[in-house]
């Protein structure tokens, strides 16, 4: 499983370097404009600049309407600042037909820039209290449209998570459809330490998180701290070796 964590700006993505070693992705993303809020092309470029080369950066592009257009160029802005995973959240899109127009617009303005990026479409675990896809439906959208991942968050930052809206089977059910489809499936939505057993056991490929590793657990007031970055990840290696022995989820 990697970590991709999300800082917000650039001092955050320096304290990200410091413990580089602990985390797989940095993810750029503004958190105050949405779960997958777009920052700015040039904070992408500055964080590409301030992690190790080895560490690849993701970026979203926002919660989109169903714009096939403008969420394309916004992907593209994304590309050409240095972002290789960029992360779309179909926020306004109500069936998968939109959902498939929006992502295969991105896939090709991605892909014609860097045939080497990965796209991700995200959808929601709490799709129900916005009125956007339902979750198990985003990945056969990820598939007929040629991205290379199927997500999950929430929408709503209120304090509930991921498996408060989607227990962990119907979880397990999003990853084995990503999986049957030959696509990543990553899951985020204010994750914590002991949710990790459970994504472990599922095969959650990506785990993305940033209350967890910022102080307080607090995404939006709180930053980002490279020793809980270490904590988090040394839980993570401790479930998946777990795991590989054969012991219980949550152990």
């Amino acid at each position: 499983m990697l970590l991709l964590i999300s800082p917000d700006g650039v001092e955050e993505a320096l304290d990200c370097a410091k413990a580089a070693h602990h985390l797989d992705i940095v993810d750029v993303k503004k958190p105050d404009e949405g779960s997958l809020g777009a920052n700015f092309p040039w904070v992408i470029r500055e964080i590409r600049e301030a992690v190790p080369a080895d560490k690849p950066v993701s970026a979203t592009v926002g919660d989109v309407p169903y714009k096939p257009g403008t969420v394309a160029q916004a992907a593209l802005g994304a590309a050409v600042s240095g972002a290789t995973y960029i992360k779309v959240g179909l926020y306004g899109c109500t069936t998968p037909d939109q959902g498939v127009d929006v992502m295969r617009a991105v896939v090709r303005a991605v892909k014609e820039h860097n045939p080497d990026a990965l796209v991700v479409a995200s959808g929601y675990a709490d799709a129900h209290r916005i009125g956007c896809l339902n979750p198990l439906a985003v990945p056969d959208v990820a598939a007929r449209s040629g991205a290379d991942a199927a997500m999950l968050d929430t929408a709503v930052k209120d304090g509930t998570r991921l498996f408060d809206h989607l227990p962990p089977d119907v979880c397990a059910e999003f990853v084995r459809l990503a999986h049957a489809s030959g696509l990543l499936a990553a899951l985020a939505g204010s994750v914590r330490q002991d949710d990790l057993g459970e994504l472990t056991r599922i095969g959650t490929d990506i785990v993305g998180v940033r209350g967890a590793v910022c102080e307080g657990g607090d995404r939006n007031a709180g930053r980002i701290r490279p020793h809980l970055v270490a904590a988090f990840r040394a839980e993570m290696d401790r479930h998946d070796r777990e795991h590989a022995a054969g012991l219980p989820a949550g152990r």
